[in-house]
């Protein structure tokens, strides 16, 4: 049976590191802060802030939470992200998505000032990974990247399958387990839905990634016996939140996500750690 890639457990301990380093900026009269909008009145996006605004309480970092209802402009939207770059107890912010339609997305995020993106997906901070060089890792791929490490999963040398090309996970996921640093420098191949008989290529896997959204899409045949699966894409089937990982793989790898507490625990510790990132770096 494989061994569980517990990420609850794991973000727990990051978050106590992180409460300690909120704590001492605090003592400098440097209280770290983050900004989250909300827009419109989707019950699973309002969920999601309320769990963020949970964590920060836990680890001391003070929440400005700003409120739009569905009916927001683009203009009203981008005012906020404006009043929150410009607030100096704000050091990074969170727009949760999607935002209603008529709102566009892409120039609401492009607003952010790329030192305040807490979510690492500003192209000027994708960009840096590209690069190599040092800024705010993309949430989930950095979770992924530290859950497989802790459990001691090799990676180095490794071949790895993506499951999905979304800007989220698949692409900068790819990138950040290909660079040679370490826990990654890994051979990366990214697939998704459309390549005939995926199958072939994660048979070969050392560590499968499965991030395409899609219920039970790796099942065991797909799976090469002592591989570790990672489960990072979700789908609804009713009220119950489903893998892409079907659970039958878990009598085949060497190492697996839980259904619940795996990657999500992972990328909310991450959101976390770059919010206390961006206040160590104001001087």
């Amino acid at each position: 049976m494989a061994e569980l890639l517990d990420g609850e457990r794991l973000a727990g301990r990051i978050k106590m590191e992180l409460a300690d380093r909120v704590a001492r900026l605090a003592a400098l009269g440097r209280p770290v802060g983050l900004g989250t909008v909300l827009v419109g009145d989707d019950g699973p996006s309002a969920k999601y802030v309320a769990m963020k605004h949970a964590d920060c309480e836990a680890v001391g970092i003070h929440s400005y939470h700003e409120e739009l209802s569905a009916s927001a402009t683009q203009a009203d939207v981008e005012a906020v992200i404006d009043r929150l770059n410009a607030d100096a107890n704000v050091h990074s912010i969170l727009v949760q998505l999607p935002l209603p339609r008529g709102i566009n997305e892409e120039q609401v995020l492009l607003r952010i000032k790329p030192e305040k993106d807490v979510d690492g997906l500003h192209p000027t901070n994708l960009g840096r990974l590209v690069m190599g060089t040092p800024g705010p890792l993309p949430c989930t791929p950095a979770g992924i990247v530290e859950l497989l490490a802790a459990h001691s999963v090799p990676v180095e040398g490794k071949h790895v399958v993506i499951i999905g090309r979304g800007l989220t996970i698949g692409r900068p996921l790819s990138l950040l387990l290909a660079m040679k640093r370490p826990g990654c420098n890994a051979a990366v191949t990214v697939v998704h839905t459309g390549v005939d008989d995926m199958a072939v290529l994660t048979r070969t896997a050392d560590v499968i990634v499965a991030a395409a959204g899609v219920a039970g899409l790796v099942t065991a045949d797909m799976v090469k016996p002592g591989a570790a699966v990672v489960g990072a894409g979700t789908s609804w089937s009713g009220t119950k939140l489903m893998s892409d990982v079907a659970d039958d793989v878990a009598d085949v790898a060497g190492w697996i996500t839980p259904r619940i507490g795996g990657v999500g625990p992972m990328t909310r510790a991450m959101l976390l750690r770059n919010a206390v990132l961006a206040a160590e770096k104001v001087q």
